[in-house]
């Protein structure tokens, strides 16, 4: 038996490691658009609801990694009915009235760089006119979510899409506690 093919066909065949220096480096994670935004000064941001009984969400936020990239930069909220009120979450003045393609939007600067816009909503607002929190914007129309009536509400900060519904209910993970003394009985709080 020779011992030198056998052990050429080993180191082919066996892997053996080699200490190699290597360099590593570690991208830098981009947030989300909408996800680098401080959040509303308390978790629940204070503002109403758009809509009255309080909406279920049909379709939820989830903004683009980057800007010209396709995503969802609000949220659709089922309206009661077609033409049901659409009211301003929080006072501020209207900052435009239009057209955008093809569907009505009103946008309404809240302060702070915070604007919230609304489609398709019929108004007889103009920009310039003053809302206050509750006040009616105008009415719901038919045609954003098929046949179920619901309107798109987005908020932005600047150029930066938020997630509306942070500035309505609170977002915050929930999170369970161990009981103090377990086998007692009593909760997390004693």
């Amino acid at each position: 038996m020779k011992v030198f093919p056998l052990l050429t066909v080993l180191l082919v065949l066996v892997p053996v490691a080699v200490p190699v220096p290597v360099r590593v480096t570690v991208p830098t994670p981009v947030p989300a658009r909408g996800a680098g935004a401080p959040p509303p000064s308390s978790p629940a941001g204070g503002w109403s609801w758009p809509l009255s009984p309080r909406p279920a969400v049909l379709r939820g936020f989830d903004p683009p990694d980057r800007p010209w990239l396709s995503g969802h930069r609000g949220v659709d909220l089922r309206a009661a009915h077609d033409g049901a009120p659409v009211t301003s979450p929080a006072p501020g003045r209207v900052s435009f009235a239009g057209f955008v393609v093809d569907r009505p939007v009103l946008t309404v600067d809240h302060g702070d760089g915070l604007r919230s816009s609304f489609e398709p909503v019929d108004s007889a607002l103009r920009a310039g006119d003053e809302v206050g929190e509750g006040s009616v914007l105008g009415r719901a129309l038919p045609g954003h979510c098929g046949a179920t009536p619901c309107v798109h509400w987005g908020v932005r900060r600047g150029e930066e899409y938020l997630n509306p519904l942070a500035f309505v209910m609170d977002l915050r993970p929930s999170i369970l506690l161990p009981p103090v003394n377990p086998g007692s009985g009593q909760g997390g709080s004693g």
